[in-house]
C-alpha cells in the first residue's frame, strides 16, 4: 500500500499511484511519468520510485 502522503514534505501522493503504475507497466520512462503527474520534489519522487508492492505477498499470512 502506497503511503497517502510523502513522509518528508506531506504532499498527497497516493492519488498519483495508479496512474504512475499503469504508465510504467506500459514501458514509459518513470521520470517522464512523474514529471507529467506533477511530482517534482525529489522526496515525493523517491516515495513512488522506491515503493515495493508487498501487500499481496503478506495477505495470506493475516
Amino acid at each position: 500500500m502506497i503511503p497517502v502522503r510523502c513522509f518528508t514534505c506531506g504532499k498527497v501522493i497516493a492519488s498519483s499511484w495508479e496512474e504512475y503504475e499503469r504508465r510504467v507497466s506500459e514501458f514509459e520512462n518513470p521520470g517522464k511519468v512523474l514529471d507529467d503527474l506533477g511530482i517534482d520534489r525529489y522526496c515525493c519522487r523517491r516515495m513512488l520510485l522506491s515503493h515495493i508492492k508487498l501487500v499481496d505477498t503478506f495477505a495470506p499470512y493475516q
